[in-house]
């Protein structure tokens, strides 16, 4: 049937029922972009004979308006009516920070009605991996300060309770951000009750000191997400520099996971992942070790 044929109970074709449409029938909430930049480096070392320990750190700008005024943020703004969440999370990452050469994955969208102060606010959060020694961090904008920080993220409790027809699971982390000019932290209770098979989730921060918004819940659940992506897909190679030592590439993935890894273990999870290359590292003070290079083709083994 042709389009112009079909018509609506009221009588009115597509193109009728469009050009009479009142989009301000509906209250339409703001738009937001959220971004999190998460990167590993090498803090300075105390044994030239041994390997720098790794640290994993988070960028985030210093609010220079309001609200929250002089807190801490993940960088982030309006969407404007003419660009899509992707342009809009360049735009904004670009003029906050000056990054703008990230591969940036959608993670979550975030809907609390009273989120943000200001007004109804939907956020849509980004979440990339990059080598932080290949960027030029630099503060714009509304924003009076970039800076890296430091990610601590501790499990303080567990517990799973039973009930008739469902199962219960309560975890309290606590989340710390620490530079050399500040310190930050935030404790999340985090519910997740099994019903059958629907799920219910549920995050609660019951305490939070120089994190603006409800950004400490963003960093929360993509610190899990990141934990969850590093065991079944190769995203920790976008932290790598194109030669590197698997005892490198195991530093990244402990500090990432928050855990130690068995050696042995952990080379036979990554050996299709990686290819051996001729060349072997000229450190002072080390032995020789191989290095090696990420196999784009892993999969396909």
């Amino acid at each position: 049937m042709n389009e112009e044929q079909i018509r609506d109970k009221e009588g009115f074709t597509e193109a009728e029922f469009l050009q009479k449409y009142d989009a301000s029938i509906y209250e339409r909430p703001s738009v937001t972009v959220d971004m999190l930049i998460f990167t590993v480096v090498d803090e300075e070392k105390e044994n030239y004979r041994r390997l720098p320990e790794k640290s994993l750190k988070l960028l985030l700008v210093k609010r220079g308006v309001h609200p929250y005024m002089g807190q801490w943020a993940l960088p982030g703004g309006f969407v404007t009516g003419q660009e899509s969440l992707e342009e809009a999370a360049m735009r904004e990452l670009k003029s906050e920070t000056n990054i703008d050469e990230v591969y940036l994955e959608q993670l979550y969208t975030w809907g609390d009605v009273n989120r943000d102060p200001r007004t109804r606010v939907i956020s849509c959060s980004y979440m990339a991996l990059a080598d932080s020694t290949s960027l030029e961090v630099r503060a714009g904008d509304d924003a009076a300060d970039a800076k890296w920080f430091n990610v601590t993220y501790r499990v303080l409790e567990e517990k799973k309770t039973m009930a008739e027809n469902s199962v219960v699971f309560e975890k309290v982390v606590q989340l710390t951000l620490a530079n050399e000019e500040a310190s930050l932290g935030a404790s999340i209770r985090l519910i997740e009750q099994y019903t059958g098979r629907s799920v219910k989730e549920e995050r609660i921060v019951t305490a939070s000191d120089g994190i603006a918004f409800d950004h400490a819940e963003m960093i929360q659940y993509a610190i899990e997400r990141l934990r969850n992506k590093i065991e079944y897909t190769d995203i920790a190679f976008h932290l790598m520099p194109e030669l590197f030592t698997l005892s490198e590439l195991q530093q990244v993935y402990e500090v990432m996971l928050g855990k130690e890894l068995l050696s042995a273990a952990f080379r036979r999870k990554i050996a299709d992942m990686v290819v051996e290359t001729n060349q072997l590292t000229k450190d002072a003070g080390h032995r020789p070790a191989k290095l090696f290079r990420f196999n784009p083709n892993w999969r396909r083994r």
